[in-house]
């Protein structure tokens, strides 16, 4: 019979249909302003005494909470103001001290049953919901000590090469001192070293038999870019372990960088992750008749009370780490398994098979601040101070020469283990960073260009449908259905995608709504045409119209496809935004304008003797 679906056709389209507007409903409840609350690392438990004396230090600020919850060993409080989170940032930080990440959120309202079905509300850009802004400035006083250090430990391999006798080789003030057996020997290891350290500048003191060694100012200059570059490169990979959709991470000025991350829920971690300047260092332990100047203690992390000497040479660093994974060894601990790159692999074999039998140490280092408030000329400022935490994680026997392949066991919990992996497949930072700033951010374009697109797409749906009801009358009805769910449709693709909503992908949603209709208007004329011009009957011409408009619609949208997929792969940032939601709208405005509408054509119309059509 014509111009009737099957049942199960119909109950598809409805399907899919219901479908569509459970996952496009978490998009009607807003989001409440929070202060997130975690350990500064993954070991430290979170329990009811933190999270009562966080309580009480809002409480005694003046800051109206509406709920407070502990799960995961992550404290959350909703507040009733976006503007109150900074002070309750501030409150808690100050009651709780370094050993917590205090962070700003924003907590989802979605009903639990919406949640427990996997849907989420769509992600939107900075230029619409904002975000977490963090300004971070990093440490070039200690990105100048590690390049020091590195030196040391090659001068020290090539004055024992050459057998050029020394005391001590240090860092003191931002140079580089070697103090010789003996002055006799300045010039010789004058020469020796000018060969491979062009950078630095040397100053002999004959009296103390002792050379010192400067960088350039070009060579300092040289190593601030390089630090600063090097930790761009290695934020953008740690925001992108993180999983944030359109972030922002860019430099500012000559030694800070600026990370914006849109509608981040976890905040805390995300500061934790970024801001996490830790690295490994492999040294062999000392001998028993080691020098103390060529030897430094250590602590062991996770047992204050042991402590190990270790030769002050570094055998490699973390940032020659080719790959990290989380293992687990055989009485099921975690492990991180290393690969490190082909530097990497020679030092650590050089080193490893001419020491089998000795141990090897694995130095866990991590540069933090602590934060306290001061008061200057009657204002609260914040101040950092920078400090370094160190200890070792591991320490086992050498058993045979080691290559590029190992694993490195006692790091802890499994998320430490993953944390710590994560960083060094990220890539460590060239030099310590700092958070100077953090703050939640508005629409970078204003509220009012937000009100006006959201009013854009509204006006928009307004005149398509006054348009197809006046004109169409009930084939319009059927138009503005299609279209509503169109758009039901286009969110919940969105939100079920994890896609990103900027302005220019509201533009995009406001083109598809104009566009959603042009099949409808394709469908309608040609069933006039074959109904008042080749003189069908309206049964036959609701048929005909469907089966040959077709081909033309599925062209149309072909050919607008094909230009949305050229945008979104050349494309970048807010073009790609564009070309998504245009893709997404093409694929649901065929849905909704041949599907959607000939089921209600086919409910009114269909199985029934008509002599006219409303059209």
């Amino acid at each position: 019979m014509l111009n009737r679906y099957p049942l199960w056709k119909n109950l598809l389209i409805l399907l899919v249909i219901g479908i569509g507007a459970i996952y496009a409903l978490p998009n009607i409840y807003p989001e409440d302003p929070a202060v997130q609350i975690s350990g500064s690392r993954s070991s430290i438990v979170i329990t009811e005494r933190e999270l009562n004396r966080a309580e009480q230090a809002l409480q005694s600020a003046g800051i109206r909470v509406l709920q407070s919850s502990l799960e995961n060993n992550t404290v959350l409080f909703r507040l009733a103001d976006v503007e109150q989170q900074l002070a309750a940032r501030e409150a808690i930080q100050q009651t709780l001290g370094d050993g917590f990440v205090v962070a700003l959120n924003q907590a989802a309202t979605t009903p639990e049953w919406l949640t427990n079905l996997g849907a989420r509300s769509v992600n939107l850009g900075l230029d619409l919901r904002g975000g977490v802004h963090f300004l971070m400035e990093v440490d070039m006083d200690a990105a100048l000590k590690q390049q020091l250090e590195v030196t040391a430990s090659e001068v020290r391999a090539t004055l024992r090469t050459e057998r050029v006798r020394f005391r001590q080789v240090s860092v003191e003030d931002g140079q580089l001192q070697i103090r010789l057996a003996s002055a006799d020997q300045l010039p010789d290891a004058r020469r020796l070293l000018q060969r491979n350290l062009s950078d630095y500048v040397f100053t002999e003191d004959a009296d103390a038999g002792q050379l010192i060694l400067s960088m350039s100012e070009q060579a300092i200059r040289d190593l601030e870019d390089y630090a600063v570059d090097q930790n761009l490169i290695t934020l953008r990979n740690r925001v992108n372990e993180l999983g944030v959709a359109e972030p922002l991470v860019q430099r500012s000025g000559r030694n800070r960088i600026v990370v914006e991350l849109p509608g981040v829920q976890d905040t805390a971690a995300a500061k934790r992750v970024l801001g996490a300047t830790a690295n490994l260092e492999f040294r062999l332990e000392a001998r028993r008749n080691a020098d103390p100047l060529d030897t430094e203690d250590f602590t062991f992390r996770d047992q204050p009370g042991r402590n190990a000497l270790l030769e002050r040479d570094i055998i490699t660093t973390g940032s020659n780490v080719a790959n990290a994974s989380l293992g687990f060894d055989e009485n099921n601990r975690a492990q991180v398994d290393i690969r490190l790159n082909g530097q990497g692999g020679r030092l650590m074999s050089q080193a490893t098979r001419h020491n089998v039998g000795r141990s090897m140490a694995v130095v866990f280092i991590e540069y933090k601040t602590r934060t306290r408030i001061e008061r200057q000329d009657g204002e609260r400022v914040e101040v950092r101070e920078p400090y370094t935490e160190q200890g070792i994680i591991s320490l086992a026997t050498i058993q045979s020469e080691l290559g590029s392949s190992f694993r490195i066991t006692g790091v802890g919990s499994v998320q430490e283990a993953s944390e710590l992996a994560l960083l060094l497949r990220a890539g460590a930072l060239a030099a310590p960073i700092y958070f100077v700033e953090e703050r939640t951010i508005g629409p970078s374009l204003g509220a009012k260009n937000i009100e006006q697109g959201i009013m854009s797409i509204q006006i928009g749906l307004a005149l398509v449908v006054l348009f197809m009801l006046l004109w169409y009358r009930t084939f319009g009805v059927f138009a503005c259905v299609a279209l509503t769910t169109n758009l039901i449709l286009l969110v919940a693709l969105l939100s079920a995608l994890g896609a990103t909503l900027t302005l220019p992908g509201i533009a995009g949603i406001v083109l598809t709504l104009g566009m959603a209709v042009d099949a409808n208007v394709l469908i309608n004329a040609r069933i006039k045409e074959e109904m008042y011009h080749r003189g069908m009957s309206p049964q036959n011409a609701i048929h005909a119209g469907y089966e040959k408009a077709f081909s033309t619609i599925l062209d149309a949208n072909i050919t607008t496809l094909l230009v949305a997929v050229i945008l979104f792969s050349i494309g970048t940032g807010p073009v790609k935004g564009f070309a998504v939601t245009l893709s997404l709208g093409l694929l649901t405005s065929m849905f909704t304008a041949i599907m959607v509408t000939r089921m209600q054509v086919n409910w009114v119309y269909g199985g029934r003797r008509i002599e006219r059509l409303s059209l």
